[in-house]
């Protein structure tokens, strides 16, 4: 019995996309579940020098021999996935739950109408929040409901837990970051969902005595995309000089960056309950470490930062991202735990 949840451990766009490619190639997973919040949130994966921008398929796609699915307590904007299983070509392999309710141009009409949501929170505008307050006032339809769906449902929790229980392992993944969660996130700049661990967890249906690790994925320079604080936040200026310029995957906005925050990463690896911490981005801490696969070629100056990140959140971090492509990493995973 194996289970593992891969979430963001700040403002989303933390590269949770390569580290969840990267563990799927190296521990094969039979089913790759997908919880969070819909398709306000991108994932980027670049495999065979390809970059991929996807919405509602998991980001682990890139293991062709996975089933990929979505939980019941994702949103579903049927045309976003039925364009995303084309262009991706994972017609055999893409399911949904029968449970998800759908996003339907009424709530996209609404988001990007709202002055609150699109002028005050910086909404995406994909309809999520009016969405989910249908959910919540039980009118939404379901994707049951959904002809062009009827051949993509099926009950996901069952075949989730069933692949858990015979021994097969299970990778799920969440959307967005932690701190945009609706519960512990800066409100009201949030999303409309909690979208920590153990939502991610419900989404799909496992229950937690199911999970074997959370792998919280942490930016080396963390990055926002829209309103709301950002405590650490630093000129556009300062970012341009260390080469971070970044736009979010669905918004195509620029994102604002950060200095490393100790406090949250501290605050979301005890609420996630993360076994391991993952980081992306050291590259850019410094250039010469651009590639490295192996822990004993990191600089000083990465091996410093990695060493203070495992001091404020008390996790052993086992993976860390050197680079964009999925060869670019550095697995300490058999060393660390």
């Amino acid at each position: 019995m194996s289970a593992t949840i891969v979430v963001g451990g700040f403002w989303g766009d933390e590269g949770k996309g390569k580290i969840i490619a990267h563990i799927a190639h190296s521990d094969k997973p039979k089913i790759i579940a997908r919880g969070g919040v819909g398709p306000n949130a991108g994932h980027t994966v670049e495999f065979d020098g390809k970059s991929f921008g996807i919405r509602m398929i998991p980001s682990g796609f890139v293991y062709g021999d996975a089933k990929l699915l979505i939980g019941a307590g994702v949103l579903v904007n049927p045309e976003v996935f039925l364009n995303e299983v084309k262009m991706l070509n994972v017609e055999e392999r893409a399911r949904i739950d029968y449970r998800c309710a759908i996003i339907e141009p009424k709530h996209i009409e609404s988001d990007k109408s709202s002055e609150h949501l699109a002028g005050k929170i910086g909404s995406t505008g994909s309809g999520c929040g009016p969405a989910n307050a249908d959910r919540v006032m039980r009118v939404a339809r379901l994707a049951k409901d959904v002809v062009e769906l009827q051949p993509f449902l099926t009950d996901v929790p069952l075949e989730v837990n069933e692949t858990i229980d015979s021994g097969e392992f299970v990778l799920i993944e969440g959307s967005q970051g932690f701190a945009l969660s609706l519960y512990y996130g800066t409100y009201p700049y949030v999303t409309s969902k909690d979208v920590s661990a153990s939502s991610i967890a419900a989404d799909v249906g496992v229950g937690p005595t199911k999970i074997d690790d959370v792998i919280v994925v942490f930016k080396t320079f963390p990055t926002r995309v829209g309103s709301g604080p950002f405590p650490t936040e630093m000129s556009q200026e300062e970012a341009e000089s260390l080469g971070i310029v970044e736009y979010g995957t669905v918004t195509g906005r620029r994102r604002r960056v950060g200095w490393w925050d100790p406090e949250l990463a501290r605050y979301s690896a005890m609420i996630n309950g993360a076994t391991q911490i993952a980081i992306t981005g050291i590259d850019r801490l410094d250039k010469e470490c651009y590639g490295v696969t192996e822990w004993g070629k990191l600089t000083p100056k990465a091996k410093e930062f990695v060493e203070r990140v495992e001091d404020d959140t008390g996790v052993p971090v086992t993976l860390i991202s050197t680079g964009p492509s999925l060869e670019q990493i550095i697995d300490l995973r058999d060393e660390r735990l």
